[in-house]
């Protein structure tokens, strides 16, 4: 699997602390990592096809201060797709209405009708590069049926209902940042925690040295802005469950044995 990180707040944080304790854990997830920063109007993304704490590009990132107010971070462990730049993380897309979207996931899908016809337009190999290409093209629909772009509240609705269409039989663990609202999502158990601190949040996969973490709320979509919740979407109860034959079956078809 992988391991995924995400922070927001009302102003710039300093993430040099964090982001080598988490991207430490590469030792594990070795098969590429990613960074994205959000200042403004300005986004920076970072992909590399290397282990982080290997990575000279990383390291002389984080030898000097590395501040944003919001920020999504990944480690690859390759399960769908080769170790190729395309495959890292963060994967970004934009909607009709100008709207940049940037995902990461630690998860696998295994039922995914919805997700198929993705396989000739992404670039890369994963599943969570379709899930993207799939969430944008839902808020596209919505653009296309009311003719205008679409509210904070709308999006996130567009999204709550993706998800609850999604999570059966999936994992789903997904951080997502829409310039706006940072989209936050579990259905396997103690596998994302957060943060939280006056005016910000941080989430992580597992718990970071300094603070107090807890788990994130289960089997439901949260928004927020500005570190501060201000979405809560609907509890769909699709909790994911481990299984070592779905996973041989799905290696099985990617390699078409």
């Amino acid at each position: 699997m992988c391991e995924i990180y995400g922070y927001s707040g009302t102003q710039e944080k300093f993430l040099n602390e964090d982001l080598k304790e988490f991207y430490s854990h590469s030792i594990d997830h070795p098969n590429g990592w990613g960074l994205a920063l959000f200042k403004k109007q300005q986004t920076e993304i970072i992909r590399e096809v290397c282990r982080a704490d290997c990575s000279s590009c990383l390291k002389n990132l984080l030898a000097n201060p590395l501040t944003s107010q919001n920020a999504l971070a990944h480690i690859r462990l390759a399960t769908i797709g080769n170790e190729e730049y395309d495959n890292c993380h963060p994967f970004t897309a934009t909607d009709n209405s100008g709207r940049q979207w940037t995902l990461i996931h630690n998860g696998t899908i295994f039922e995914s009708k919805n997700l198929g016809k993705y396989i000739f337009r992404q670039k890369g190999e994963t599943d969570s590069e379709k899930i993207l290409l799939y969430l944008v093209d839902c808020i596209n629909d919505v653009i296309r049926q009311t003719g205008h772009s679409l509210s904070a509240k709308k999006r996130f609705e567009v999204l709550d209902n993706l998800i609850c269409h999604s999570s059966s039989k999936n994992k789903l663990n997904l951080l997502i940042y829409d310039g706006e609202t940072m989209y936050v999502h579990t259905n396997f158990k103690n596998s994302l925690y957060m943060r939280k601190e006056k005016n910000r949040i941080t989430f992580s996969t597992r718990p970071l040295s300094h603070g107090i973490w807890k788990n994130v709320k289960f089997t439901t979509l949260l928004g927020y802005q500005n570190g501060e919740l201000v979405f809560t979407g609907t509890n769909h109860g699709n909790e994911y469950f481990f299984d070592a034959d779905s996973y041989k079956s799905l290696y099985l078809a990617y390699a078409n044995l």
